[in-house]
C-alpha cells in the first residue's frame, strides 16, 4: 500500500513539475542562434525594460520584465530568429486619486 501512495505523489510532482515548464523553441545548435547582446538590444529598442533575460532549458531566450505601456511580461523567443513563441502580459491596473 506505500508504495502505491509513493508512485501516486511521484506522478502527481511529475505531472505538476510539467505544467511549469516553459515552451521548447528549437533545437538548432546554439552556435546557430542570434547572439545574446543583439536580441538584448532587439528588445530594448522595442521599448522593453528587462528585470531578467536568460535562457531556458527549452532553449528559449526569456525574457521577464515590462513593456512600453508599463505591462509586466513573461516572454518566450525563438534564440535563432527572435521569434516569439509564447508570452503572458499581466496588464498594468490604474488607481484613481481621491
Amino acid at each position: 500500500m506505500k508504495l502505491h501512495h509513493l508512485i501516486v505523489a511521484a506522478s502527481s510532482v511529475l505531472m505538476g513539475t510539467a505544467a511549469f515548464a516553459g515552451p521548447a523553441c528549437t533545437e538548432t545548435p546554439e552556435s546557430s542562434w542570434m547572439p545574446q547582446t543583439t536580441m538584448l538590444r532587439k528588445l530594448v529598442d522595442a521599448g522593453y525594460t528587462l528585470e531578467r533575460f536568460q535562457v531556458t532549458k527549452g532553449n528559449c531566450y526569456e525574457l521577464y520584465g515590462m513593456d512600453k505601456d508599463g505591462n509586466k511580461v513573461e516572454i518566450y523567443h525563438n534564440p535563432v530568429d527572435g521569434s516569439v513563441v509564447e508570452s503572458k502580459t499581466k496588464t498594468k491596473t490604474k488607481t484613481k486619486k481621491s
